[in-house]
């Protein structure tokens, strides 16, 4: 049977953009060479945030999570999903100044933000090292297991009765109504989507992907340590813009009561296995925020990398001359869970040719010219 759309990859943006056109009545195929979240989903930290870069990504975070807060009643207890909040920690006067301008960026925008003072700060997070100037707690930014939440987006979902699940398919060539399979098998469909992070290199030629690698470490059960996902607002700076290896602190309390740490950053490598170098200098940044971290106890640490494209945004839309007729949904580097209900939205837009309720233009792959080399 030929469905309406096949989408290569079964992570969270390809579940979530599964569950949206099949909302809309469309009959759809998912197709993944592993199982359901096994790549960069299974990889990252899972945090719904609002994000402030520039006006495009905003748009996207912000849409996007708001979308997120309307889906968690629907949720399973297994997806996790808990509205955390984030509290952005400013280690000096500095920083407490670039804290007083996202507050104001944020209110301006209708955003729930709260600037905190030192006395507030230590009364929202105890564990935190002493010294510290303030901060700004966002209020609603959450978290949520995006594997699970994969999982229920492409079998419990409203339109998950017309979503057909194919796992451990392997995609290895598309084009516009076609996706061949590495047994040879094609399946067809009326629109083709490509939404299988960096593996999209490899069915898009020229595709601006770079793989960026991330650490992280999860605890065991520490109950009530931390209470907010805790980030530098140095975070900025020194992890997202950065082109080498960097590392930023980055804490989430898990329900399970588990801390997940983070975030580290290396263009340089493909490599998938954990380097002690990099885990043992991105835990010594935490500990600088968090003195009693040390004395916890480290269960399991992974590796995961991120499809960034060069300007950060994703792309979403068609491929155009390098691969004509097919859509992408690709390229949301350490945003993907964030991002996921909203790339949906403004996917499933361009393929019914209805109006999304933000602009398109500035995640259209057409910015850039596909199909060249890209190093």
């Amino acid at each position: 049977m030929t469905a309406d759309v096949v989408i290569v990859g079964a992570g969270i943006v390809g579940a979530a953009c599964a569950a949206e056109l099949s909302a809309r009545g469309l009959r759809v195929t998912v197709l993944d060479a592993q199982g359901i979240g096994g790549g960069a989903t299974a990889a990252g930290m899972g945090h719904i945030v609002v994000m402030n870069d520039s006006p495009a990504e905003f748009a996207l975070s912000r849409y996007s999570r708001d979308l997120w807060l309307a889906l968690a009643p629907q949720l399973r207890t297994r997806d996790a999903f808990a509205r955390c909040c984030t509290l952005w920690v400013a280690a000096d006067a500095e920083e407490l100044d670039a804290a007083r301008e996202m507050h104001a960026a944020f209110t301006a925008q209708d955003v729930a933000a709260q600037l905190l003072d030192e006395r507030a700060l230590y009364d929202c997070e105890p564990s935190l090292a002493p010294g510290m100037a303030g901060g700004l707690l966002i209020g609603h930014d959450s978290i949520v297991y995006a594997p699970s939440a994969a999982q229920w987006l492409l079998t419990q979902s409203p339109g998950a009765a017309r979503i057909d699940l194919r796992l451990h398919a392997q995609a290895v060539a598309v084009d516009a109504q076609h996706v061949t399979l590495s047994n040879g098998e094609r399946v067809g469909g009326a629109h083709i989507v490509v939404a299988n992070g960096l593996q999209a290199r490899e069915l898009v030629r020229g595709l601006p992907l770079q793989p960026k690698k991330g650490h992280l470490l999860i605890t065991d059960r520490y109950p009530g340590f931390i209470r907010h996902q805790l980030l530098e607002l140095g975070y900025i700076k020194s992890a997202h813009h950065a082109t080498g290896t960097s590392v930023a602190f980055n804490a989430q309390p898990r329900p399970t009561g588990q801390l997940l740490i983070g975030s580290s950053r290396q263009f340089d490598t493909t490599d998938a296995a954990v380097e002690m170098p990099v885990l043992a200098q991105m835990l010594q940044r935490a500990a600088r925020y968090l003195p009693e971290l040390p004395t916890l106890n480290g269960i399991r640490a992974w590796t995961g990398f991120r499809a960034a494209s060069p300007d950060g945004m994703p792309l979403i839309g068609p491929a155009g001359s390098a691969a004509p007729g097919v859509w992408l949904a690709v390229g949301h580097e350490g945003l993907g869970v964030t991002t996921s209900l909203g790339t949906a939205q403004l996917l499933a837009a361009q393929i019914t040719r209805t109006a999304s309720v933000i602009a398109v233009d500035p995640f259209l792959p057409a910015r850039f010219e596909l199909g060249a080399c890209h190093v």
